[in-house]
């Protein structure tokens, strides 16, 4: 007997030198991964930017912000548009002479800087002048009026701040500067300003794009609105951080309709229609499309992986492991759950007039925004399978958008735009990222293969809730930094060859 206890012992004993072997081991190899890591970010040497007038700058934009660019399909807001037509043409002058102006649909605007090498692939820098409108009742809470455009302690104010007035008065800053020291590029140079990217961009992007289509236009990138200059919103990362959109998520709405015999609530059978299509919903959101750290996100973390502390450092040069950890504290957090999964809620609910009356009918919308590699009709098959053995009909809308191609970072484009911006800003970590939104770059995918979605504002988390919220504003300083980063883009493209 004591022999066998013996013998048992020396065995628990030697599987547990094993597993502390096993775990050195595996140790060693996560803190080598860790240190071996080399940096993903480009050597450059620190340039500083073109001197900007920053007041003067402030103040014209200030004058694009006090116009009411909303789109309507009555033409409410047409002497808005009409007006910041005629701010532009005033306030660069040099920018008009060197482009030729043409106005697509009723507000769209598509310039041309004419290159002097005929086989240097062309640019097109994106941009839009519309903006959403303030939401009704919440005008008294801004610190400023939403369209007073003021510049006030640094700042200026105004709805089009973000998005995208501030690119749109950027871009024509830079052509601007570039114009009047003589600058020519030597390939062509297109802005397309779109007038209805917050409905769409039919007649705006969409005509545009339509038109370099005809003309057998192929360009070597295209830069639009997108991610920006995160502080703090990386985990583990100090520095801040610039997320490229290679990619956008793509869109789609499905109808789930309940059908029940309608009554008198006063002798309900066992499930009403609305009770169905609840249960129905509540399966949905609570079975989401799988997660996965696949594409842009793990290129994300992998590219920031070297400028990370110790621990978050092990964590992300380590992915081959610690990736079902890392998922679930990704899937906490609704901003980085958006980056991991095609994500589907539900927004709008029909159903009932009165209170003592059983529905025949009940239906909710919900919308999906689609992972690059979630195609739509697979989410409506798992949608089916969620619901399944319930009585509810699935319904896909009309309006349905890809998730957009993923642009590749291994190209001559990607290092000219990060070396541009980490000339003029070296502390800052450039990293691809995924775009949860929709963009106008979306109707260029067939002319390019170098799509960016990215807009050099410095943002921390709280900043945010400014995008098509209450008091968007943009610091003076971060505006200037804009304009010289939009100069630098436009000059440097020229001395670079795809």
């Amino acid at each position: 007997m004591f022999q066998v206890r013996y013998a048992r012992g020396r065995l628990l004993l030697t599987i547990l030198a094993i597993m502390t072997l096993l775990i050195a081991a595996l140790g060693a190899v996560m803190a080598w991964q860790a240190w071996q890591l080399a940096a993903r970010q480009e050597p450059v040497s620190p340039r500083p930017g073109v001197t900007v007038d920053a007041e003067a700058a402030a103040r014209r934009l200030g004058v694009a912000l006090s116009l009411p660019t909303i789109w309507s399909p009555d033409g409410a807001h047409d002497a808005a548009f009409l007006a910041l037509h005629r701010h532009l043409q005033a306030s660069f002058p040099a920018a008009h002479a060197a482009m030729t102006r043409q106005v697509v649909g009723r507000h769209a605007l598509l310039y041309t800087w004419a290159g002097s090498d005929p086989k240097a692939m062309p640019v097109a820098l994106l941009a839009h002048q519309d903006v959403v409108p303030v939401a009704p009742g919440t005008e008294d809470r801004w610190t400023h009026p939403p369209f007073s455009g003021a510049v006030v302690d640094g700042f200026v104010w105004g709805r089009g701040a973000w998005d995208n007035k501030s690119s749109v008065m950027g871009l024509m800053e830079a052509v601007e500067v570039l114009a009047r020291s003589g600058f020519k590029p030597r390939q062509t140079l297109y802005l397309a300003l779109g007038a209805d990217e917050e409905v769409g961009g039919k007649e705006g992007a969409v005509a545009m794009a339509a038109l370099l289509r005809q003309q057998g236009v192929k360009l070597r990138f295209v830069l639009d609105e997108g991610l920006v200059i995160t502080h703090g919103m990386v985990p583990g990362v100090s520095k801040p951080v610039a997320l490229i959109g290679m990619a956008e998520k793509g869109f789609m709405t499905l109808k789930l309709t309940a059908v029940a015999q309608p009554g008198h609530s006063s002798m309900p059978p066992p499930r009403s229609a609305i009770g169905v299509l609840g249960e129905a919903v509540a399966r949905v959101e609570a079975q989401p499309m799988p997660a996965r750290l696949q594409g842009l996100p793990r290129q994300m973390f992998e590219a920031v992986a070297p400028e990370m502390d110790t621990v978050m450092r092990g964590l992300m040069s380590n992915i081959w492991l610690t990736e079902p950890l890392l998922l679930r504290q990704l899937e906490k957090i609704p901003s980085t759950n958006a980056m991991v999964r095609t994500t589907g809620v539900a927004t709008v609910f029909q159903a009932g007039e009165r209170e003592n009356v059983m529905v025949g009918q009940a239906s909710a919308l919900i919308n999906f925004r689609l992972l690059p590699g979630d195609r739509s009709e697979a989410v409506i098959d798992h949608v089916r399978r969620v619901v399944a053995g319930l009585d509810v009909r699935v319904e896909r809308q009309p309006w349905v958008n890809e998730a957009s191609p993923v642009s590749s970072a291994q190209t001559s484009a990607y290092r000219l735009l990060s070396r541009s911006l980490r000339e003029l800003q070296p502390d800052v970590v450039v990293a691809p990222g995924l775009l949860v939104g929709a963009t106008d770059s979306r109707h260029y995918a067939d002319l390019t293969e170098s799509i960016f979605r990215f807009a050099p504002m410095h943002a921390a988390q709280a900043d945010l809730a400014m995008f098509h919220g209450t008091n968007e504003r943009i610091s003076v300083r971060n505006y200037a930094q804009m304009i010289q980063f939009y100069e630098r883009l436009m000059r440097e493209s020229h001395a670079t060859s795809p």
